[in-house]
């Protein structure tokens, strides 16, 4: 049962439903600060996977590593090989409109992505990838139990952090609709609609290409809670 990449051997000790951060160290504070009765289940390169219980739920929460790359590996095991039907991911992102503030939260309704992932795995040819209509709606239910104000709109999926020309940002968001940019959600979604499980994304914008305000990597750490409780309320 074990893979290369995660040590358990009991599917059992997956909940149907992981949280999905990309910092293992997030993965440990949601866990230690939302659930009860918690269990380090996996410590393979340090990708940290604790279960436990949220107001009597099982949830799992487990990191994925920066990229479409690292998250395509890891949501493609829990999916296809631990029985896993849910994963939400939750991570920051960058924005890419005036409109759209450094700790807003966006429950992504799509992710554009010029990245050849979906295409090399499944041949999916569409640069526009969307996760489970289900689950975006328990999302936006679940922020609107909790007061949290939220944005639903379609973010960036880029495979690059670091470029040497281009504006991109501008030219992405004029041409494609895009009001941020994160790294992993294209190959999520691209992976659930393929083995038909759910998927779902919810970001907190920890930086700004356009005021150019940024946080800092402790706050990205433990201060998001506003969407980690909307995830977790979602939760199966």
């Amino acid at each position: 049962m074990a893979t290369p990449h995660i040590e358990v051997n009991d599917k059992n000790l997956f909940a149907k439903t992981v949280l999905m951060p990309g910092d293992p160290l997030r993965a440990e504070y949601i866990a230690k600060t939302y659930l009860t009765d918690v269990v380090k289940i996996n410590n393979v390169r340090n990708m940290f996977a604790f279960t436990g219980y949220y107001k009597g739920k099982k949830i799992t929460v487990m990191g994925s590593g920066m990229g479409m790359p690292s998250i395509g590996i890891y949501s493609y095991e829990l999916f296809n090989v631990y029985g896993v039907e849910n994963i939400i991911r939750i991570g920051s992102c960058g924005s890419y409109s005036k409109d759209v503030n450094v700790y807003d939260v966006i429950i992504v309704k799509d992710a554009y992505s010029e990245s050849s992932y979906a295409k090399v795995a499944y041949g999916y040819e569409e640069n526009v990838q969307k996760g489970s209509d289900e689950l975006f709606a328990k999302l936006n239910e679940s922020a609107k139990k909790l007061g949290y104000p939220v944005i639903n709109e379609r973010i960036h999926s880029s495979d690059v952090f670091y470029r040497a020309h281009g504006n991109v940002f501008t030219d992405v968001r004029d041409a494609y609709g895009c009001v941020a940019v994160e790294m992993e959600s294209f190959a999520l979604f691209a992976n659930a609609r393929y083995l038909n499980k759910k998927a779902a994304c919810v970001l907190t914008v920890s930086d700004s290409l356009v005021t150019n305000e940024v946080t800092t990597s402790e706050e990205r750490q433990n201060s998001f809670n506003r969407m980690m409780e909307i995830a977790l309320e979602a939760a199966e």
